[in-house]
């Protein structure tokens, strides 16, 4: 079944800016193509587990966006948590201070329409697609290397968990758009 599916995958979503992985065996691929391609794939699809930031939310309105259903983040505030992330790695790969802070993380702007929901989602696949590119000419021996402050562990460890703190919201999304449709509340 995990060759099947990882012909799938293969084949699922070809970018020609992350597709590094589809020419070459992982034994000669850099690390940080790899991470690149991963966080494209969590964005686009194309990943293992076949869950995608930008399928999950295609169909989801901005009315379901913003219900926080039995006091749990909103679509809107998980994504905007995970695109915050995004962010502020792609301000430290671009050369720019890291000025952001864990506790704004969820401070999002107010998404009152259509327009101004499908602009959000578009930023974030954007910004998400610009980090894979920053990630991908990361030389490898960085990766080892402190991520801005020694409290933050190494580069590696940042886009590693970038990648997975992005699945588990993602799920999140996945859960609580599956819950407000179960209840009637789209």
């Amino acid at each position: 079944m995990v060759a099947v599916r990882n012909a799938r995958v293969h084949r699922a979503h070809r970018n020609p800016i992350c597709s590094f992985a589809q020419k070459t065996s992982t034994m000669e691929m850099r690390h940080t193509h790899q991470l690149a391609d991963h966080l494209h794939q969590v964005f686009n699809g194309g990943n293992w587990t076949w869950s995608n930031v930008r399928e999950v939310l295609a169909d989801v309105t901005v009315e379901e966006a913003n219900i926080k259903l039995h006091g749990h983040n909103s679509i809107v505030g998980l994504t905007y948590h995970i695109w915050y992330f995004v962010n502020a790695v792609n301000d430290v790969l671009s050369h720019a201070p890291l000025t952001s802070k864990d506790s704004e993380s969820f401070n999002h702007p107010a998404i009152a329409d259509s327009a101004e929901w499908d602009a959000f989602r578009s930023k974030v696949l954007t910004d998400a697609e610009r980090l894979c590119l920053l990630v991908r000419e990361l030389p490898d021996e960085r990766l080892s290397e402190i991520f801005v402050h020694a409290k933050y562990g190494t580069y590696y460890r940042n886009l590693l968990g970038l990648i997975e703190h992005t699945h588990y919201h993602l799920g999140q999304i996945a859960i609580l758009k599956k819950s407000l449709r179960a209840e009637g509340l789209n």
